[in-house]
């Protein structure tokens, strides 16, 4: 299958939405002859009538919801016909500078022959109007982030043949109307809220709140004014011939790939930009036709507690954007069963073939007709971490999918959601409000009423909830920041109720209890006035809205997450340890599932107050014997340490580095201190002060270096100064060592920083083995333990078969290899890498995830250098790439033993590890 072409990035700007000239020139320019050799690939696929040109198979063609309406055909649910124009041509009309080829819109032609056929009406017909929609559809689902039009076809003439065809006038004008206004938006440019506010001043002027209630009258003169907005914003007409209606609308749809809101979408979830979008052409089914016709969105089962219920809203005499836009409030499923017990009886039956057909929960939209149910698209249904856990695990016992299968659909990124506070049960709070529980999880934050607000106050650092009537696609940049969503209007699967459990973010929507007023950055409930800026929380679970900041406590790996999680465990290969310097951060990486401590940084120990002024006494030293005595005053601190490490792991391995950062780090800084020594000399009061001081300073001086990431620190502070390493090594078998004479087992390893040479590392190793060896004689116990080394340094990795003759393990310090080879400073690099990102330079950040390419291949050649030259060499990594999945299945793929990560992402490496063993490939029906 030919893989489709990158639209160009120069190309990108012409997407943003302009006002359209509509004129006959206008149109030729549209569909453009081609005058290269002719274009014999086939773009456009049809289905109806119990058929379809391909399925799920041509996902990347057809785009998710094309292969879904081609699936759902193929397998027997009754489908409106239509076809898809493939996802091919999309890239086709970028390469052309937007322009279509004429061969598409004779396809199209052929094509609308048929669904002409089935629906035995006929597109532009003045008696018998076909009408149809035509929608986007992307190969992974992107919700509400490009754009549909509706009952396209209408004109003044053909609606009047609608009205003839099915009696009913008030239908007719209410479908025109909302032809109009998309059109008018989608297609024309014209912000939504230009048409939204000419439908208020009318409801206003009858004291209506529903659109229900508006009379033919009343849609007749609402057509009237869209129809001078539209003159008076584009300079022409609405145009009235509906295939320059059809050609806009396809047009619209592939630009809307490139729209800002789209780019942003794919940017969020790493969806390649080069795939395109496909475009459905269907025939109009109509829930807006009257009391015996309805419209709903749903989910085969709950996409926010994955319970095995169905799930969804609809409203009667409605279109479909009624129900997910927020204007009115849904009624749930249920009541459908009492309402209507057939269709739903008929919904329950389809749904439950969709899921058993794609062994998934479905995400689904349907229409009645005069009481005849269309299903109009199908995908995997977004849900949040808990849903997709329970569901996953559920259908195992089901029968339906494997354990591989079940790790295969969860994202390590997803368990995130699970991982981090809960709203404390017993905690006293002061509810203001009530809403539906859209994506569960606790969120506290300032109230901001815009996207621009929210990513302005997280930009600084602020924790943010998002508070409006109603989102909208064009919200999504500030929900991507946003801590919460809280909306007063909308329902379950309104479209902020959507896009939050998608991205795991806690919402609370329909909380019709708050006024909000976006204008004036207000809103108001029970008596409270709460403006832009102050603090509220919500519990997505519950639907609560929470006056100040919740407390809230931790999770448990319990239920179903627990059980998914063994499952991980059973199937890994990889190791999984964590990152910790405290008994504290040890003990919670144990309850994640931690099997042992990677990486124990022993810096982070001498910063505590008690110890700094110990550790700057070192320094300050002159002697050795003067650095010796400051050293043994801190020996106590570094054992007590080790100690509580050694107990909470209770016999998993414990690797402590020794100390890493250069000296200086741990004094004053220079400007400090000259600050302080020009007050004190000008005081001219503390003379002793003042010479501890300036001394101080001299110190601060000597030790100053130009590029101190590449001075004086790791073994190299070791091998000038031994006393340190001999005073760390003496902590850690001390320590051992006592716990070993309880009975207790402890599993050391010392592991030396900065290694570049073999040398350097004997050097440091013959300190750590006389000092090991000394202890456990003093002690008299029995103790296992291994010495190796930290590769960070691109040299340790060329050389690595010399020092694995010396070295136990290895640990990969991933954090300084992709500093040194790719000379990025890690402090530094944050002022050009998200440029480099948003512009193409770099796909991701190196210091998130591994450089497979460059520091990939370096690791992968210290692993198997090492292992040549040490058969039972211990290879590990213990950066921050230690937690990112991807790094992680490339850990597994070059013979990795371990990965250590900080504790919240234990069990994100768990999974990940796991998925490296049963494979990432793309299942996903978008």
């Amino acid at each position: 299958m030919p893989r489709a072409k990158k639209p160009k990035a120069k190309k990108a700007k012409k997407t943003e939405t302009k006002k359209v000239k509509i004129t006959k020139k206008a149109i030729k320019k549209a569909v453009k002859k081609v005058k290269e050799p002719e274009i014999k690939e086939k773009f456009v696929y049809f289905f109806g009538g119990g058929k379809a040109q391909g399925g799920e198979k041509l996902r990347d063609l057809l785009g998710g919801k094309g292969a879904g309406l081609a699936e759902m055909t193929n397998i027997g649910i009754p489908v409106p016909p239509g076809f898809t124009i493939s996802t091919q041509m999309c890239n086709l009309f970028y390469d052309r500078d937007m322009n279509l080829p004429q061969i598409l819109m004779q396809e199209v032609r052929e094509n609308l022959k048929k669904v002409e056929k089935l629906m035995g009406a006929k597109f532009g017909d003045l008696k018998n109007p076909l009408l149809l929609s035509v929608r986007s559809g992307a190969k992974f689902s992107m919700p509400g982030m490009m754009d549909t039009i509706l009952n396209l076809g209408l004109n003044e003439e053909t609606t009047e043949g609608l009205i003839q065809k099915t009696g009913n006038e008030r239908f007719a004008y209410d479908s025109y109307r909302r032809f109009i206004q998309m059109f008018g938006s989608v297609v024309l440019g014209i912000d939504k809220n230009e048409f939204e506010k000419i439908i208020e001043k009318k409801k206003e002027h009858h004291r209506i709140k529903m659109d229900t209630s508006l009379m033919v009258s009343d849609l007749k003169d609402i057509i009237s004014k869209f129809k001078k907005k539209i003159k008076s914003k584009t300079g022409e007409e609405f145009p009235q011939d509906p295939f320059l209606q059809l050609l806009m609308s396809i047009e619209a749809v592939f630009k809307s790939w490139n729209n800002p809101r789209a780019i942003h979408y794919r940017k969020l979830n790493q969806i390649p930009s080069d795939l395109g979008t496909a475009v459905n052409l269907q025939a109009m089914v109509f829930g807006n036709m009257g009391d015996d016709c309805l419209t709903g969105v749903g989910f085969t089962r709950n996409p926010s507690n994955g319970e095995n219920l169905l799930f969804g809203e609809y409203l009667v005499n409605a279109q479909g954007e009624d129900v997910v836009a927020g204007i009115r409030t849904p009624k749930p499923l249920e009541k459908l069963k009492k309402e209507r017990s057939e269709i739903y009886k008929k919904l329950l039956s389809l749904t439950k073939k969709l899921e058993k057909h794609y062994q998934d929960i479905q995400d689904f939209e349907f229409t009645v007709q005069q009481g005849k149910l269309f299903m109009l698209q199908t995908r995997r249904g977004k849900r949040t971490a808990h849903a997709a856990v329970k569901a996953a695990v559920d259908m195992v016992k089901e029968k339906l999918i494997s354990k591989e299968e079940a790790i295969r659909r969860i994202e390590p990124a997803q368990l995130d959601q699970l991982l981090h506070p809960v709203i404390d049960p017993d905690a006293k709070l002061e509810v203001i409000a009530r809403g539906l529980a859209a994506s569960p999880g606790a969120a506290s934050g300032k109230i901001v009423f815009s996207a621009e607000e929210a990513v302005k106050l997280a930009e600084s650092g602020e924790d943010v909830i998002m508070v409006r009537k109603e989102t909208n696609p064009d919200d999504i940049s500030g929900m991507a920041v946003a801590r919460g969503i809280l909306t007063s209007r909308g329902g379950m699967t309104s479209h902020a109720a959507v896009v939050a459990r998608g991205m795991g973010i806690p919402c609370v929507v329909g909380c019709e209890e708050i006024k909000v007023n976006e204008e004036r950055k207000v809103f108001t409930v029970k008596g409270y006035i709460l403006r832009e800026k102050e603090s509220i929380s919500v519990n997505g679970t519950t639907g609560e809205v929470i006056l100040g900041t919740a407390p809230t406590i931790k999770p448990a790996l319990t239920g179903e997450f627990g059980e998914f999680m063994e499952w991980t465990d059973q199937i890994r290969k990889l190791g999984v340890r964590t990152n910790a310097d405290v008994p504290k951060d040890a003990e919670q990486a144990i309850k994640f599932g931690a099997e042992g401590i990677g990486l124990c940084r022993t810096e982070h120990m001498f910063f505590a107050k008690d110890r700094l002024p110990l550790v700057r006494e070192m320094i300050l030293a002159k002697t050795r014997e003067e650095r010796e005595q400051a050293l043994n005053k801190l020996l106590p601190f570094q054992k007590s340490d080790f100690k509580g490490l050694f107990e909470v792991m209770k016999g998993f391995p414990v690797t402590i580095r020794t100390l890493d950062p250069p000296l200086h780090e741990f004094l004053p800084k220079k400007e400090e201190l000259l600050v302080e020594i020009t007050e004190l000399r000008m005081k001219n009061e503390e003379p002793e002060k003042l010479k501890e001081k300036e001394e101080l300073l001299a110190r601060v001086e000597e030790l100053s270096e130009f590029n101190p990431m590449l001075g004086h620190r790791g073994c190299r502070l070791g091998i000038v100064y031994p006393e340190i390493t001999e005073m760390q090594v003496k902590a850690i078998f001390e320590a051992a060592c006592e716990l070993a004479k309880k009975k207790k087992v402890v599993v050391p390893e010392v592991m030396i920083p900065l290694v570049g040479t073999l040398e350097e590392f004997v050097n440091q190793k013959e300190i750590v083995v006389r000092v090991a060896e000394e202890t456990i004689k003093k002690y008299k116990v029995k103790l296992k333990y291994l010495v190796g080394t930290m590769i960070e340094i691109p040299r340790a990795s060329l050389t690595a078969d010399e020092i694995a003759t010396e070295a136990e393990f290895f640990s990969f310090g991933t954090n300084d290899m992709t500093q040194m080879v790719y000379g990025y400073s890690r402090d530094d690099a944050g002022k050009f890498i998200r440029y480099y990102i948003e512009h193409g330079i770099l796909s991701q950040d190196p210091f998130v995830s591994i450089d497979q390419k460059g520091v990939g291949q370096i690791v992968a050649m210290g692993v198997k250098k090492g292992k040549d030259s040490r058969k039972d060499l211990k290879v590990g990594i213990c950066g921050e790439h230690g937690g990112d999945p991807e790094s992680i299945i490339f850990c597994h793929k070059i013979g990795l033993d371990y990965v250590s990560c900080s504790p919240y992402r234990v069990p994100i490496a768990r999974l990940a590890a796991a998925k490296a063993v049963v494979g990432t490939e793309d299942y996903t029906t978008a």
